[in-house]
């Protein structure tokens, strides 16, 4: 398991709700923690690892050390939004890149966790913007699609290039064609199989 970046296309894939929860589901868990703590994460989302399925896991303290603060999203919605305000976001799938995003200032949130128990959680300020930047994720949205055009314009030519490093690596075979990777995710989302190939 790796996190991917842009141009790879689970980055754009809606992803499906988690059917089963099971010992596959939780090993994928605990290692994108692992993942998320060595790149210095705060967030992230099944897709960023290529995988189709519906859940995150968020630790804003970023330090592994805090296991209080770990907490796993499955199937999350926002069920309430309040207020507006913007603020600097960055990605793992998009590294040294930020921009200031528009985002609720608060938002309700219901989501299971890896029980299979439901909860809701309310949250302001960073666990925010941290939740909804990962439900984007999971609809295949990432955080430059949130800019003004003037804005994402002055992001193109890093955007581009981390297309192109990414074609480069698919045509060294490091990543299969786009074709294989899409009918990959259909199959996982099937259940047929349970990791990507990459």
């Amino acid at each position: 398991m790796q996190i991917v970046q842009y141009g790879h296309p689970v980055l754009r894939w809606k992803s499906k709700p988690v059917q089963a929860i099971n010992d596959d589901l939780r090993n994928i868990v605990r290692e994108m923690f692992e993942l998320m703590y060595a790149a210095k994460g705060i967030g992230l989302a099944a897709n960023q690892v290529a995988l189709p399925y519906r859940l995150f896991v968020v630790n804003v303290t970023a330090d592994p050390a805090e296991i209080d603060e770990e907490i796993v999203f499955l199937n999350p919605r926002i069920r309430k939004r309040k207020g507006s305000e913007s603020g600097e976001e960055g990605c793992l799938s998009l590294p040294g890149l930020y921009a200031n995003v528009d985002r609720s200032e608060e938002v309700i949130l219901e989501a299971y966790d890896l029980n299979g128990e439901g909860f809701e959680m309310e949250l302001d300020d960073l666990p925010a913007r941290v939740v909804q930047h990962e439900i984007d994720h999971l609809d295949g949205i990432l955080f430059v699609d949130r800019l003004d055009p003037e804005e994402r314009m002055k992001l193109e030519p890093k955007l581009l290039g981390f297309e192109s490093d990414f074609r480069k690596q698919q045509a060294l075979g490091s990543f299969p064609s786009d074709e294989v990777i899409k009918k990959q995710l259909k199959e996982m989302e099937q259940g047929m199989k349970p990791k990507p190939s990459v």
